[in-house]
């Protein structure tokens, strides 16, 4: 014991200790209604959008905001990969479409893969770039085709919050967890296809979703043990 115990003062003494393995600490959060939007007030945004491009058919920063939100509910990507996301990382297939991200967290790439509608939805918003002369291979440009930054988009977003009526409290990012949450349910509970599509490093990030209080949930523990 005596041994031991000289032998680790004297590693204290040369800072041996100090400079040693720390253990990792382990962050966790929960995913709540605070930031992800449910299925009200979804289309509640998407019509408040829709509303404005009939209102305002000739502006290019009205459908620009359109496509942002759907791309974020339909795609889940982070706010910088939209601002990366570039025209050429769109692979609109009559098969299986997908979008190409170059540049995600950690400067990893994956593929993302969407619905035949939101296909159509790309389809439609890069018919309506070249109609406003828009070259910039950059989705996401302000009109005279400058790439936005985050900033930009973010408070694009909150502009379409307040459109919508909906609370000012929402981040951009609120639709990356949207689309986390319902893809998990519309899965059957896949955590692993939904880590691939969100491209998270860590599936412990994912389980995140399989928290979320949604409506069947709810309905389950309501009629936990009844007959």
């Amino acid at each position: 014991m005596k041994n031991l115990f000289f032998k680790k003062f004297i590693k204290l003494m040369k800072g041996e200790l100090s400079r040693g393995k720390r253990p990792k600490r382990h962050y966790s959060w929960s995913l709540n209604e605070m930031k992800y939007l449910d299925i009200k007030k979804i289309k509640k945004l998407r019509l408040a959008l829709l509303t404005a491009m009939v209102s305002n058919p000739n502006s290019f920063i009205v459908s620009r905001d359109w496509f942002m939100i759907e791309l974020g509910l339909s795609t889940g990507l982070r706010v910088e990969e939209m601002t990366n996301l570039k025209v050429s990382d769109l692979y609109l297939s009559d098969r299986q479409s997908s979008l190409t991200v170059r540049q995600g967290k950690g400067n990893k790439s994956r593929t993302v893969y969407f619905s035949e509608s939101f296909k159509n939805e790309c389809t439609l918003f890069l018919n309506r770039r070249k109609l406003d002369g828009m070259t910039s291979d950059y989705l996401f440009t302000n009109t005279t085709g400058r790439q936005l930054t985050r900033r930009a988009l973010q408070k694009s977003f909150k502009k379409c919050l307040k459109l919508a009526g909906l609370e000012s409290h929402y981040s951009i990012h609120c639709l990356r967890h949207t689309y986390g949450s319902y893809l998990y349910k519309s899965s059957n509970h896949n955590l692993r296809l939904v880590q691939e599509q969100l491209g998270h490093e860590s599936i412990r990030t994912t389980q995140i979703y399989a928290g979320v209080m949604n409506d069947e949930i709810k309905k389950a523990v309501k009629n936990l043990y009844m007959d």
